[in-house]
């Protein structure tokens, strides 16, 4: 076949391809061209390697390794404490200036934090009036005497009512230094809030203060009071029979006072 009519058969072809095509059919575009145009150039061809068909490979993300575990609040200032003592003992062994000096910030960095402590703890106090103990012990001079009279007022009028249902058993030893000292306080107390008082000798001797004395027959054993001591003062039950020690030696008579109002009319951690 010579060339011009080979021409023409390639022509006819062609234009009959065209022709039997459908009429929407377009070449590729996008990834499906770029990826039709990498086979032909990159893999069909053999061409050799390019930047274009060297594709770049998504990089994995880095691995990022776990936090540490968080310490405790406790085991924090047990760091703390444990470098203050190290850093002191250091200082002592080997007492530089560095390392005394480095014990001296460091004792100082904690002050500071217990300062603030302090300070917050104050503040904190005042914002939360059922937090705060002063309102029910003041310790400002104003309060507090204001709150001693009101608490004498008190307890004086319990001492009154005592009478009718408590006793004072006082014993004493006509030998005892102290129970000369002893005596006339318990009878003022007793006088003053109208208390029975039955003074009991432990050797037999007499008493200026209570002349109408008797003399000890295993009372305290009866009561069991195990303590052997002069003077001792003991409050009375009579509506339970039973004996309560109000204390040994001498003791002031505002303090006597207020050890029989705790103990009538107080429950153990109500009042402290």
């Amino acid at each position: 076949m010579s060339p011009v009519a080979n021409s023409k058969c390639i022509v006819t072809l062609v234009a009959t391809a065209l022709m039997l095509a459908p009429a929407h059919a377009q070449p590729p575009v996008g990834p499906q061209a770029v990826q039709a145009g990498d086979r032909f150039y990159c893999q069909d061809r053999k061409l050799g390697t390019w930047f274009y068909c060297e594709r770049p490979r998504d990089e994995e993300p880095a691995s990022v390794p776990p936090p540490p575990p968080t310490k405790s609040a406790a085991e924090q200032l047990d760091e703390v404490t444990a470098e203050l003592r190290e850093l002191k003992a250091r200082a002592i062994l080997e007492p530089t200036p560095d390392n005394v000096t480095a014990y001296i910030r460091f004792q100082r960095a904690q002050l500071d934090r217990a300062s603030l402590f302090g300070d917050v703890w104050q503040r904190s106090l005042w914002q939360a009036p059922d937090l705060d103990y002063t309102l029910q012990r003041p310790v400002g001079t104003v309060a507090k005497q204001q709150w001693t009279d009101a608490r004498k007022v008190e307890r004086d009028q319990a001492l009154d009512r005592l009478g009718a249902r408590y006793g004072l058993f006082y014993f004493f030893a006509q030998s005892c230094g102290a129970c000369r000292v002893m005596s006339p306080i318990v009878k003022a107390v007793a006088d003053t809030h109208h208390l029975t008082v039955r003074a009991i000798s432990t050797d037999g001797g007499p008493s200026e203060t209570f002349p109408r004395y008797t003399v000890e027959t295993n009372q305290r054993t009866r009561m069991g009071l195990t303590a052997k001591v002069t003077p001792a003062v003991v409050l009375f039950d009579s509506a339970t029979q039973t004996a309560i020690p109000i204390g040994y030696g001498i003791i002031a008579a505002d303090e006597l006072m207020e050890r029989i109002f705790l103990l009538t009319q107080r429950k153990a951690g109500s009042d402290y």
